[in-house]
């Protein structure tokens, strides 16, 4: 690896605020630099105003494709050479205009698959998402171009990682961890294969359940280590 990336990283946060802070600790940490200098540069753009992904791809919500359109723009025309959003759900819209991005996007589902790939002992995890990212079927649709395969938690226990996410990002870790402890103790008594978190919220979650942190694919580990990969060996 060099010793000082050359590329500069655009950052597209707010989706939630907590993940994104999460997934730039995880990227300082990460990174092969020995001092400052040796970190890369990185531009960021936080915009809670982003209207939520799911509401939209549920239609019960506005659109957000021209909000995150706009900011990857505003990221390119800052100076980003590489571009990063630690959203799941948002990667369904950005996939409706990655053609016109003129820089490349280290593209979180692509490495959350890689990752769950590499760990799984089988082919398949359980899969935790967003229902705006369950309904997207981006995860799926990518497993199947990789030879692999998620599980589908019940109606029953999607409302409750969907809850997991609402915890999160009002700030309750406690209570979110308690929820994601349930329902992956429930989801191993039926099948005893790793989980993969295909929402940005869902590692805090994890990570604050008690469960074993090896046996999760956390979407925001594989984003950072693909980020890594770009900025320092690409």
């Amino acid at each position: 690896m060099s010793a000082r990336p050359l590329k500069t990283l655009g950052v597209l946060g707010g989706m939630g605020p907590a993940a994104c802070a999460e997934f730039l600790r995880i990227l300082a940490r990460d990174c092969p630099a020995k001092n400052d200098s040796e970190h890369p540069r990185i531009i960021m753009l936080s915009d809670p105003d982003t209207p939520d992904r799911s509401d939209g791809l549920m239609g019960t919500g506005p659109d957000p494709l021209p909000v995150i359109r706009k900011n990857l723009l505003q990221l390119i025309e800052w100076g980003a050479d590489v571009l990063a959003v630690p959203c799941n759900t948002a990667h369904y819209f950005i996939d409706r205009f990655r053609d016109e991005l003129t820089v490349p996007l280290v593209h979180i589902v692509e490495a959350t698959v890689e990752a769950a790939k590499e760990l799984s002992r089988g082919n398949c995890s359980w899969l935790l998402a967003t229902d705006g990212t369950q309904k997207s079927m981006i995860y799926p649709e990518c497993a199947e171009r990789m030879h692999y395969h998620f599980l589908k938690p019940s109606p029953e226990q999607q409302d409750r990682v969907q809850s997991c996410i609402r915890y999160v990002k009002a700030g309750d870790m406690k209570t979110a961890g308690e929820v994601m402890h349930d329902v992956v103790s429930e989801l191993w008594r039926e099948r005893d294969v790793p989980v993969t978190m295909g929402c940005t919220e869902l590692p805090l979650a994890y990570g604050a359940s008690g469960l074993p942190g090896e046996r999760q694919v956390s979407s925001l580990e594989a984003l950072s280590d693909a980020c890594i990969h770009v900025l320092y060996e690409g």
